[in-house]
This record gives structure tokens, C-alpha cells and sequence, in this order.
């Protein structure tokens, strides 16, 4: 690293990103990396977990290259395709030229029979994407396709492998917990980090953390869910192709936090297009304390999808921009564990912070 302080003051080399999807989360993406250009120290800057990590700033992220596959996003300048319809993400900011122009990749499996109505698939020829990451000099491929596009999604990744750069798996496909995708990586020696990115204000996450905090305090957790409910174009994609996906790995995940058995269901449950980008979570939980009284919670969770994963995602990217600069290869397990539901390891809250943390402090 070159910078080490939170000034920013030694100019470090951009981190060069290529976007796989342009939906609601790429345009929080791009408003956020504008919105936290302006901040150099962490007074005043709220939203952001890291302003600084490893000396990289979040103006030192800069995206060279987009793909999408709506008519309405091609040919557009980045800073205005990311406000084109069907996306429904709030604006935060007004975005500056950018100078990339969203170019269109393969559909393959990218739009589901639910969402076909909402998007207007272009017409023109897809464009080479390996010979477009080259030639923008990308180094990290972000994957923000819907959850049900599995096909489109291992296509990208082996574009990624074929470019040289390295691949985020925002999505629940299994891809870096695929121990075949992971050596695929780590032989041609490029990082990979997945599956699933998990949200700044997480329902998973509270709900993790609100169940640890009652068993430490010696109450036996019996039955417990946390049932979503959300609009947008991710959450119908979700009703038609990954809910069943989405309940294994969140079920999976939330387990974790308890160490004996209990009755556990977590997932995305239905789609209500009149909340837009707007996502309710619901949970509730039973138990027994003190000589064997009981305990029942119920609770409610209102959050805005996009900026929701925001921070998570900036953390992410210059994770991976380490990793490259380490010369790491393969699933980076600090990363995965720390910023993902389905890692290629479950681990604790605690210790996945833990080894992010000595991951990022860690000298090259």
C-alpha cells in the first residue's frame, strides 16, 4: 500500500471495476462512489463502515466497463443508464458523466418468465465482453445479475477467468463455494470471492446477532423465522426462480448462530410490486429462560434493497483490489466469510469479522 493514513493524501492506483448488471444495486453503487468522493476523513461520513480500507478510498474505485441486456440501458452513459427504467432505486445524488457506455452482453438465462414484461431486451448484437474487459483494462468483474440467472452468471465468471480479471459474486449461484470454480481461479490465479453479498443492515444479520445475544444470555432458543417480504425487479425474480435457493442458504447461515438445534426458517416469501425497491422483514423468535418461562418476539424490519448493499459492496472491492496487489488466487475465505451468506465456509460472526480484520491489517 502507498497510503496509509485516512487523508488520502498519496495518490493510490484506481481500482478498475466492470459491472455485470446494471439494476438497482449497480445504481447505488455509482451514487455512492460519487456521493463519498467528497469525504476525507470518517467525521461527518455516515453510511459508510470503512472510508478508508487498506488506504483505499472509495474514489479510487473507478468503473471502466457495464454490461446489461435492456434497450432502455444501451448506448448510455453509465451515469444515465443506471436511472433508466426498470430501475426503481432512490437518487441520492446526481451522478457526472462517467464516459463508459453500458454495452450489451448474452441474455441466456438473465431474464426469468416473471420479469419479462419489465424488461425490454435490446435488439442489438452482444458485444465480445472478454475482448471489452481487456480493452478497459478491468481487473475486478462485479456480477449484480438477478439471483435465478445461473447460467449467465458461470458465463461471466468464465469471461472473468478468460479477461484475467478477478470475479464478486454478489449473487446465491455457487460459484466461489463451488470447489470447482475455485480451483478454476486459483489455476490461472486470480481471486474469487461469493456467493450471496449480504446487506449493510441485514436481515440475516440481525437476525444472527438477536440469537447469539439470547443464547449467551442463557436462553434456549426452541423456534425461530425471518420471513421476507419485497417489490422491485429482484424480489420477483426471487418469487419465480430462487426462493427455494434463497431459504436453503439463509436457513443454512442463521443455524450458525446457535450451538444445539432448533427449529429455523429463513427466506424470501412473496413479492408486493407497490413497495418498489422497498423490502419488510419480518421476525420472530421462542424460547425458554429462567426455570423454564417462556419468551416469544416479534419483529419488524423496513429497509430500501439498493443502498442496502452499498457498503458491503465498496468493502468488497477493495478487498479484492488487496488480494490482487497480494497476489492471492482462488476463493479468498477472509472475504467470502466476512461479506457473504454462502461462503466456501460458514463461520461465525465473530471470528468472520476477526479474520477480515487481520486480513485487511495484514502487510504485504
Amino acid at each position: 500500500m502507498i497510503c496509509e493514513d485516512e487523508s488520502g493524501a498519496y495518490p493510490l492506483p484506481k481500482v478498475k471495476v466492470a459491472l455485470i448488471g446494471v439494476g438497482n444495486c449497480a445504481s447505488a453503487l455509482i451514487q455512492g462512489l460519487q456521493y463519498y468522493s467528497r469525504f476525507e476523513k470518517n467525521d461527518g461520513c455516515v453510511g459508510l463502515r470503512n472510508l478508508i480500507l487498506g488506504g483505499y478510498h472509495p474514489r479510487d474505485i473507478q468503473v471502466v466497463a457495464a454490461f446489461d441486456v435492456d434497450s432502455r440501458k444501451i448506448g448510455k452513459d453509465l451515469a444515465e443508464a443506471i436511472f433508466a427504467s426498470p430501475n426503481c432505486a432512490p437518487k441520492f445524488v446526481d451522478v457526472s458523466t462517467t464516459g463508459v457506455v453500458v454495452q450489451k452482453g448474452p441474455v441466456l438465462d438473465g431474464v426469468g418468465e416473471y420479469t419479462r414484461h419489465l424488461v425490454q431486451v435490446s435488439s442489438l448484437p452482444e458485444v465480445d465482453v472478454a475482448q471489452v474487459l481487456q480493452a478497459s483494462d478491468a481487473e475486478i468483474v462485479v456480477n449484480l445479475l438477478p439471483s435465478g440467472a445461473v447460467k449467465a452468471s458461470e458465463w461471466y465468471a468464465s469471461q472473468s477467468l478468460k479477461a484475467g480479471c478477478a470475479f464478486i459474486n454478489a449473487t446465491p449461484t455457487f460459484i466461489a463455494s463451488n470447489p470447482e470454480w475455485a480451483r478454476r481461479y486459483e489455476d490461472t490465479g486470480l481471486p474469487l470471492v461469493g456467493d450471496d453479498l449480504v446487506d449493510q443492515i441485514g436481515a440475516t444479520t440481525i437476525h444472527k446477532t438477536l440469537l447469539q445475544l439470547l443464547s449467551r444470555h442463557g436462553v434456549r432458543i426452541t423456534e425461530t423465522y425471518q420471513l421476507d417480504v419485497g417489490g422491485g425487479a429482484e424480489s420477483l425474480d426471487t418469487l419465480e426462480r430462487t426462493r427455494n435457493l434463497k431459504r436453503a442458504v439463509k436457513t443454512e447461515t442463521v443455524k450458525t448462530a446457535l450451538p444445539y438445534e432448533a427449529e429455523v426458517v429463513a427466506g424470501s416469501t412473496d413479492y408486493v410490486d407497490f413497495l418498489q425497491n422497498r423490502r419488510d422483514s419480518f421476525f420472530w423468535v421462542r424460547g425458554l429462560y429462567f426455570c423454564g418461562a417462556s419468551v416469544q418476539i416479534d419483529m419488524r424490519l423496513s429497509t430500501v434493497d439498493a443502498p442496502n448493499a452499498g457498503s458491503t459492496l465498496l468493502d468488497v472491492i477493495r478487498a479484492v483490489k488487496i488480494a490482487l496487489d497480494r497476489k492471492l488466487k482462488g476463493a479468498v475465505l477472509p472475504i467470502c466469510a466476512y461479506a457473504f451468506k454462502r461462503p466456501p465456509q460458514l463461520l461465525s460472526l465473530e471470528l468472520a469479522e476477526k479474520m477480515f480484520e487481520e486480513f485487511i491489517a495484514q502487510k504485504s
